[in-house]
């Protein structure tokens, strides 16, 4: 049976995307972390501005949550554009690009988020339109078939992926400028935090923010919900205050621990080192053993314990790493050595 997750980066409801959209910086001078990529991106556009000319094609990828959506709409507020947004699985057909498309004009951005999810059709039919600003949209079938030529004004795409792996080549190769979106710092995710309670008008301790951002998974959404848990935690248990006793008491209801682990993480690694005695192993037996996607494992838990150095990965399947062991506080098994007459 799947667990529910308060660390979950990768999906959210309505009312959490609202939530994290109030919270939204509207240009690079709020936007914390991603220095490197920011400051690539206001060249980018400083020069677009001074050609007048609408940017190159953007690609976003790395784990979810790190804020791929907040830079595509920074990056409209920056060039006074006028923003669409859509994801890959909602474009099914080419009619569903078409309507899209047609809309658009000059300067405006499209942005299509879970890009590598696109479908064969609908890649194929945005090439024309991403690299000469043109779509071939068939007519009615059959014998009455006929194809038009339909010219599209100049606009830029930005797309986002968690799997940059599963883009075909012909695809990502039309993108101008590719970039990789890294995990943030504690220090970053405090600021992040700092700013979001001040929005939200929560009188906090510096130690409080602090603790939040250091269980934070180095994820400003991850951030950004724990901060409306413990908020509503203070509400309920206290004064409305966020302290490090109320923080940290909210979190342990939770079951998220000090480096930010929660059950499906530390599920994941007793299964690895109590049934598969450390590794290694394959990720889909993990997840049957689980009783979850493996998908969900491969994007949400796994980049984060492999950045914590808890997990390898090998040709041959994952491993657990004795680091995680000692903060879990397990001893594997110690493995059987064959003996030279087991080799005869």
């Amino acid at each position: 049976m799947a667990i529910d997750r308060v660390l979950n980066s990768d999906s959210m409801n309505e009312q959490e995307e609202n939530f994290n959209a109030s919270l939204r910086p509207v240009s690079f001078d709020e936007c914390i972390g991603q220095k490197n990529v920011k400051e690539k991106l206001a060249i980018a556009i400083e020069a677009a501005k001074q050609r007048g000319e609408p940017l190159e094609h953007i690609l976003f990828y790395g784990p979810p949550g790190l804020g791929k959506t907040t830079l595509a709409h920074v990056i409209a507020n920056e060039m006074n554009a006028k923003i669409k947004t859509t994801s890959g699985p909602a474009l099914v057909k080419q009619g569903d690009v078409m309507g899209l498309l047609s809309n658009v004009n000059t300067g405006d951005i499209l942005f299509i988020d879970e890009i590598h999810r696109l479908s064969t059709v609908v890649e194929e039919f945005i090439y024309p339109a991403m690299e000469d600003f043109r779509v071939d949209f068939t007519v009615d079938s059959g014998m009455h078939a006929k194809t038009i030529n339909f010219p599209l004004k100049r606009f830029t795409l930005i797309g986002a992926t968690t799997r940059a792996g599963l883009l075909s080549a012909p695809l990502r190769g039309r993108f101008g400028m590719l970039y990789h979106l890294d995990f943030y710092s504690s220090d970053e995710l405090a600021q992040i935090i700092e700013r979001s309670a001040k929005l939200l008008n929560l009188v906090s301790q510096d130690s409080a923010i602090e603790l939040i951002a250091k269980r934070s998974r180095g994820t400003p959404r991850i951030a950004n919900r724990l901060l409306k848990r413990v908020r509503d935690y203070a509400q309920v248990k206290g004064k409305g205050k966020l302290t490090t006793d109320i923080v940290a008491s909210s979190l342990k209801m939770e079951q998220i621990d000090e480096l930010g682990l929660d059950e499906l993480d530390r599920s994941f690694l007793k299964a690895l080192a109590n049934i598969y005695n450390g590794g290694p192993a394959g990720i889909e037996a993990i997840a049957a053993t689980l009783g979850e996607e493996k998908d969900t494992l491969e994007d949400v838990v796994e980049p984060y314990l492999l950045q914590i150095g808890f997990l390898r990965r090998t040709n041959r399947g994952r491993e657990i790493t004795e680091q995680a062991c000692k903060h879990l506080d397990i001893t594997l098994k110690t493995k059987k050595q064959p003996d030279d007459t087991e080799l005869l």
